[in-house]
């Protein structure tokens, strides 16, 4: 089983490329899925807090000059660039809505292991993803509602609730697992990854099911604006991180941390809160970042940190 989960770990972009186009071509095979995205982000999260303990938390607090200015790239850039890549390529509102949901959300699990790939600074990557996403029930609803509001109608305080149902419960109740049971826990790691990773990929499966027809319409143009949401991203949050300073380990943190999103997270809240429609952006972007950030942390991998 171990062997099995590194082999899906080393293997999910194709994967998640596999499930997307079966989902694409078949759409009855994963259409199953879609009344269940919620609970699977819920598993995924859980997932994630069985690895946390309460000390990963101090780390926050050790350095708070690098989490914040990691944060302040987080929340800036990618909601930034998601607000005017919806206005230059003049995407419809469901769309719009759903590029900037993904620039809204925090950081994903995702740029913790292309973290450790790149040789980056993993306790920075870390604990800015943990800060991310405990801002989240007030900043990604906050900046969805400011920067889509012209697009489409946004709920405050429902999305607010969805992000604590779907992210941060789970998240609480996996920490008090680890706490409670700790050996079960040690036993089960292993294969942990492997449960979050079939999960993204019935979410993505999911997705793209239910969108078939729309991808197959505007597929082009929004991998075009997925792909550079992202890449850019990347760049950006290199720059906003050299620009304080920062060594290159730290940078690299930065740099993947800012550029991945948590797309399923972006998916859960457009099936819930918008329209399917809505959620295809984050579909796309699930599938590409693995594949850009696997290609990004090869790339770094090979920078001499300083």
């Amino acid at each position: 089983m171990k062997n099995f989960s590194t082999f899906v770990s080393r293997n999910m972009a194709l994967l998640a490329i596999i499930v997307a186009v079966i989902a694409l071509t078949l759409p009855v095979s994963f259409k199953w899925v879609v009344p269940r995205i919620s609970i699977l982000l819920g598993v995924i999260m859980f997932g994630m807090g069985m690895t946390l303990k309460p000390e990963d938390f101090r780390e926050i607090f050790r350095r708070p000059r690098d989490v914040l200015i990691g944060l302040l790239a987080q929340f800036t850039i990618m909601p930034l660039l998601a607000l005017g890549f919806a206005n230059l390529f003049q995407l419809p509102a469901e769309l719009a809505a759903g590029v900037i949901l993904v620039g809204t959300c925090p950081g994903g699990t995702a740029s913790n292991v292309m973290t450790y790939l790149a040789k980056g600074d993993l306790a920075l990557s870390v604990s800015m993803s943990m800060a991310s996403t405990i801002l989240a029930p007030i900043v990604t609803p906050l900046l969805t509602w400011l920067l889509a509001g012209a697009w489409i109608n946004v709920s405050f305080v429902d999305m607010m609730l969805s992000i604590v149902q779907v992210v941060v419960a789970p998240i609480v109740l996996g920490l008090l697992v680890n706490q409670l049971f700790t050996d079960f826990v040690k036993r089960v790691t292993e294969i942990l990854p492997l449960v979050s990773i079939v999960a993204i990929l019935l979410i993505i499966g999911g997705v793209v099911s239910v969108n078939a027809e729309k991808i197959l319409q505007t597929g082009l143009i929004m991998m075009f604006v997925v792909m550079l949401h992202n890449l850019c991203g990347y760049g950006l949050g290199y720059c906003a991180a050299k620009i304080f300073g920062m060594n290159t380990a730290k940078t690299k943190a930065i740099s993947i941390e800012v550029g991945m999103q948590n797309s399923g997270l972006a998916a859960s809240l457009a099936m819930t809160h918008f329209s399917a429609a809505a959620a295809i952006p984050s579909a796309i972007f699930s599938v590409w970042h693995n594949i850009s950030g696997s290609i990004a942390a090869n790339y770094m991998s090979r920078q001499r940190n300083r």
